[in-house]
Parts: C-alpha cells; structure tokens; sequence
C-alpha cells in the first residue's frame, strides 16, 4: 500500500522541475515515516536532474539533505519515536551484510547502496528523495539531530558536513596539522569550519579573495587566490592534507606540489571528465591522491553530534519550493552563501 504526497520532480533530463504527486510507501515493521521540513539542494541533485553523470531515472525528485521530524514509526522501531527530529542523507539503504556494511562504511557496499533518490529499492521501485513532504526510510538509516542544531542548518550536514568530517577525520586533521581546503562553497565552507573546530591550522584556496572575510568568519587561519601564480610557489611543500572540494578539473600537479612529506590530497568533488596527472609529484615526496565519499551511518551521527556540540551549523538560505529552478541555476553560478534549502511547507 502507499500514501500520495506533494512533491517537486524533474519530468526528464534538463527540463524544470515541476510540482507534481509521488507514492509513498505505507510503514513497515521497522519504518520511519518523516515529515519533512527541510532539504537541501547539492550541486550532485544538478548533476543527476540534468543527467550529466549518465542513467538518471525519470521523474526524479532530487534531494538527500533532509531534515524533519517523525510523524510515525513501525512496531518494530527501537531507536525513534514520534515527535523526534531526524534527518536523512544520502542512501537509505544497503545489504547489510557484506564486510563494509559491517564495519560501518555503508556508503561502500559492495553489493551497492540504495540511494535517496535516482535509484531502485529492494522492491524495484524507483526511490524519491527530500523535494517533498514525506519520506519513508528503515529505522537503521535514519539519523539523530541534536537539539543544539536547528533543523534548516542542519540539513546540508546530511551530505556537505559528513563529506567533509569523513576525510578530515581519517586523514586526522587537528592540532599540528596544516590543511588546505580547495574552494569554498558549499562543501568547502563546512570543511573550514569542521578543520578549524578540530583545531588544525587551516587555509582556503579559492579562485578569488572575494570570500576572505567569510572564511575568516568559519575559522580559516589564511586564505590564498589560486588565481595568483605566487600562490603555489610561496606554499610549495607546505600542507600535510588537502581537501579539493570543486567539482572542475584542476591541474593536479600543481596542487600535488603544495603537499608535504606523506601528504595526501584527498578529492571529494566530482568532475564530469577523467584527470591527469604527472606520478612525478606523488614519488617525488612520498605524497597519496585519494578519494572521499560521505559517509557511514555512524559516522554521519558522530558528525552531527560534533557539529551540534562545536555549534556548527551550514550558512543557509531559505527559499520556498517554487524558487527551485531559479536556485539550480544560481548554484551553477557560484550565486550563493553557502547552501540553498527548501523550506518543505511550501510544497
């Protein structure tokens, strides 16, 4: 059985999004019925709704920075209760048994994990994400949001935080620690203030000064404009972590030059084309290229919980539902501070 609830979806690649209606599924023993209140819009929902990574499924209702409360739960739910506030990221399920489930990195599953949206659940449905007032999601993926954190600033942590506390964490930036972060959107802006709240000694290299006085506002120690030829010559061999948040391609070698001894630049954006590299920075230093993606279950909660307690929440604003499209376009501009979020009662 399903509910039909109001949602925004886009009928098919590259056209508006549109409100229309979506099913939903009914509660089952161990479900959580959310209502939502907010969700955000990543660039990754642009991508997908406009088909540029390739097999988009359509109608899609993007989405997967959700914040809401619960409306009703299965009886089998232990871990929430009507009236709690909770929040959903960017999968709602995985097979739960192979050996990353287990050790908590759902997000690598091998046998894959079932997205918010654009994806199939394990019925065959196409799932719909956080673009609409309901969503039904099992007990064990959903997630806790602190009292301290408010429910509109908290709902791009469910992708934007946890894709930047995932490899500041594992690449341990803290005291000591000198850390880059490449570009300063709406990831880049949580991996200055999560790198500052873990108490490294942080800078942002962005194409501009423009945002200086922001970043310096999030906790960045120093900000250079990559756009300055000096920039990387004056810090040659200086960062033990960078972070490249930009989704462009970027010259790699030259980034790799600013890296100490074992350091390691870690890429959590997503180009649209292969890049290249000269393996002369990597052995000339003893230096590592890695990739990030969000993050498991249990350390999407760790993250919120380590955000609510350092009063970290993301620079939002708020737009109602039928400014969507005009958003998409203005987050294709590098047109906002930091990250836009539907207010959902105005679906």
């Amino acid at each position: 059985m399903t509910t039909t609830v109001p949602a925004y979806a886009a009928p098919s690649a590259k056209a508006p999004l549109e409100r229309t209606t979506i099913p939903r599924r009914d509660v089952r023993e161990h479900d959580v019925r959310i209502s939502i209140e907010f969700a955000g819009i990543c660039h990754s929902d642009i991508h997908q709704a406009r088909d540029e990574w390739g097999g988009s499924i359509f109608p899609m209702v993007p989405g997967h920075e959700i914040a809401g409360t619960v409306a009703e739960v299965g009886p089998g739910v232990t871990r929430y209760a009507v009236g709690d506030r909770v929040g959903v990221g960017c999968f709602v399920d995985s097979c739960r048994t192979c050996a990353n489930c287990l050790a908590g990195d759902e997000q690598y599953c091998r046998v894959g994990q079932t997205p918010t949206y654009n994806g199939l659940d394990a019925d065959g449905e196409p799932t719909y994400g956080g673009y609409s007032t309901e969503v039904v999601v099992d007990e064990n993926y959903v997630l806790g949001i602190p009292e301290g954190l408010a429910l509109d600033v908290a709902a791009p942590l469910l992708c934007a935080g946890v894709t930047l506390y995932s490899p500041l964490k594992r690449w341990q930036a803290g005291p000591g620690r000198k850390v880059a972060i490449v570009g300063m959107g709406g990831l880049g802006h949580m991996g200055v203030k999560i790198a500052a709240a873990l108490g490294a000694d942080v800078t942002v290299l962005s194409q501009s000064l423009r945002k200086q006085e922001d970043a310096e506002r999030f906790g960045a120690d120093h900000y250079y404009a990559t756009s300055d030829p000096e920039t990387f010559t004056a810090l040659e061999g200086h960062f033990d972590l960078i972070v490249n948040t930009v989704s462009a391609n970027l010259e790699l070698d030259r980034y790799l030059s600013l890296l100490a001894v074992d350091g390691t630049l870690v890429n959590v954006g997503a180009p649209e084309h292969p890049v290249s590299l000269s393996v002369f920075s990597l052995i000339g230093a003893r230096r590592s290229l890695a990739g990030s993606m969000i993050g498991g279950i249990r350390e999407t909660q760790e993250m919120l919980d380590f955000c609510a307690e350092h009063g970290l929440g993301a620079e939002i604003e708020v737009i109602p539902a039928d400014q969507v499209n005009e958003a998409y376009e203005r987050v294709v501009a590098s047109d906002v501070r930091y990250r836009f979020v539907i207010d959902v009662s105005t679906i």
